[in-house]
């Protein structure tokens, strides 16, 4: 339940960051209140884009205010995506008039974090935009908790205790922990969608791979291939050895139920 305890919010800044994009990915969030004291929020995420960590330090940003606070007083929310500010001050309402569709009728990226961050806005929330790497201080340490987390680091988070109204250095919270491993968890799984998406491709195509592209594809040694045999199965694919050329043995893969 929301607590009343915390000082006012004068302003919140947010941030996303990822390594690769897509890969490593990082958000940040600072909070700013009206007497001074900050609250710090940040997480990570395995696999990632820069646009998902801009919405999802948005979205964590709504949800710490929509859970601690009972009556949130109009606030300033600033961002420097601005892909974040257009899409949730202009675009979302019309992508929510043709099904989620684009102008062009091709579905709207990020679809899952956009509706989360649609049902946390609230006219008590001024988005405003801010250039990033441009001096700003609760942008430029957003950044820098943001970068943290997306290279695999936990910073310190300035944590303001509520019933104490005072600061305490802290690592991410439990909580936040747990959303990054889950993350991770997910990250996972969508390396390996896409993994076996290229598969299929290789399959249906019938392109012929060699053994340290086949390898790379399953996350092997290449010793690991060529010691199987001429003929093996792996997941849905038969893979034959089809010849040699040169100093390289091709393989081709054949889709099986």
């Amino acid at each position: 339940m929301p607590v009343s305890d915390w000082p006012v919010i004068a302003s919140i800044h947010t941030d996303g960051a990822c390594s690769g994009n897509p890969g490593p990915g990082g958000w940040g969030v600072v909070i700013d209140f009206v007497d001074g004291s900050r609250h710090e929020l940040g997480g990570a995420c395995h696999h990632t884009t820069n646009n998902q960590m801009e919405l999802q330090a948005a979205i964590s940003a709504l949800k710490w205010v929509k859970q601690q606070l009972n009556s949130p007083s109009a606030f300033s929310l600033y961002t420097d995506s601005e892909y974040v500010l257009k899409g949730i001050t202009q675009w979302i309402m019309g992508w929510k008039k043709k099904g989620w569709k684009t102008a062009k009728g091709k579905a709207v990226l990020n679809q899952d974090l956009w509706q989360t961050l649609d049902t946390l806005n609230a006219p008590w929330v001024d988005w405003r935009y801010v250039p990033g790497h441009a001096g700003y201080e609760g942008n430029e340490r957003c950044d820098h908790i943001a970068r943290t987390f997306a290279l695999g680091k936990i910073p310190t988070l300035h944590q303001l205790d509520a019933s104490m109204t005072d600061f305490n250095d802290s690592h991410a919270p439990a909580s936040e922990v747990d959303s990054t491993l889950n993350c991770a968890r997910v990250g996972n799984l969508r390396d390996l969608i896409e993994t076996l998406h290229i598969a299929n491709e290789i399959a249906t195509q019938g392109f012929l791979i060699t053994s340290s592209e086949l390898a790379d594809l399953m996350d092997v040694n290449a010793s690991a291939v060529t010691s199987r045999g001429d003929e093996w199965v792996w997941r849905n694919w038969l893979v034959s050895r089809v010849r040699r050329e040169g100093n390289q043995i091709l393989w081709q893969l054949e889709r099986v139920n």
